[in-house]
């Protein structure tokens, strides 16, 4: 990990003095000098971004954005197009060459247009070259190259839908719980119910499969041996303006074992946060303030969630 180090430490000392981050959405700062657990609260930040101008930790102080690991053996990578906001992030494990999750928004300035799949799979390149996955290695082992996040759910320009093709955004996944089953479905009912004005202002997405405490098996192709989980979640954090409950906010997990499953009966699937961050070990949400946070995670609705 001795080149990864520096080359963080490089990349890092460039960026400490920029004080701007792209982010052109009306996300309310919070101040809570109560709320200890956000990425704020880091000493240092692992990180590395397509624009060299962009601020890592304000990145990391974003809605959506989990607790990050932030140990030597982990990255944030932040992905977007320069001069637009923020495309997608992702947390990269580099001792398990895997991601432990994706994370997005949805709002009205980036859900428009439809420019389709580019199609072209391709390695990261904001990870450094020893800890990347490759082409080769999800070649013939069984499993779709499975998208965290979807192609479908970053239409607004060419560029911004090629980054969904990065290796780092994929998890081998079965067929027919990917492109055929639970996975797609789910991500269809997000995108068609949750990602719309009349339901949300912004809508907050983390999705991922799971890396840790051995909730994983290995597949192996013609090249290197990937981590493929046994169960994979999705992290939803609604806002809506109009709603004065809890600030606004409304969350919901869902948790699902990695098998062919081709249900649409998502209430089966669905776990508040507390329950998905204890099947995930992941803190979800924790740039919120503490008092929003309890709140919106020990339970979830049917009724506001539609299921």
């Amino acid at each position: 990990m001795k080149n990864l180090s520096r080359l963080l430490f490089l990349f890092l000392t460039l960026t400490a003095a920029i004080a701007a981050c792209n982010d052109d959405d009306d996300e309310p700062v919070f101040k809570d000098s109560t709320n200890i657990n956000t990425n704020a609260s880091l000493p240092s930040i692992n990180g590395v971004a397509d624009d060299k101008t962009t601020n890592i930790r304000a990145v990391a102080a974003r809605l959506e954005m989990p607790r990050l690991r932030n140990t030597g053996n982990n990255l944030f990578l932040v992905h977007s197009i320069p001069g637009r906001d923020i495309n997608y992030c992702v947390e990269w494990d580099c001792s398990l060459k895997t991601q432990r999750w994706s994370a997005y928004r949805w709002d009205k300035s980036n859900s428009d247009g439809y420019v389709g799949r580019s199609d072209e799979f391709q390695e990261d390149p904001l990870i450094p070259l020893p800890y990347r996955t490759t082409l080769e290695d999800h070649k013939r082992n069984g499993h779709d190259r499975g998208h965290i996040v979807a192609s479908g759910d970053r239409q607004r320009s060419i560029q911004e839908n090629e980054q969904t093709f990065y290796l780092s955004n994929m998890h081998p996944q079965l067929n027919k719980f990917n492109a055929q089953g639970i996975w797609l479905n789910l991500e269809n009912r997000i995108r068609n119910i949750y990602n719309k004005d009349s339901f949300r202002d912004t809508l907050y997405v983390v999705k991922g499969g799971t890396i840790d405490n051995g909730n994983y098996t290995w597949v192996k192709g013609e090249g290197n041996a990937l981590v493929c989980p046994k169960y994979f979640f999705m992290a939803l954090l609604c806002k809506k303006n109009s709603d004065r409950t809890n600030g606004g906010y409304a969350a919901i997990g869902f948790w699902m074992e990695h098998k062919a499953n081709t249900d649409t009966n998502f209430k089966k699937y669905a776990v508040s946060i507390d329950r998905l961050e204890e099947l995930t070990g992941i803190d979800f949400f924790c740039n919120l303030p503490d008092a929003i946070e309890e709140a919106v995670e020990r339970g979830y609705s049917d009724s506001v969630w539609k299921l």
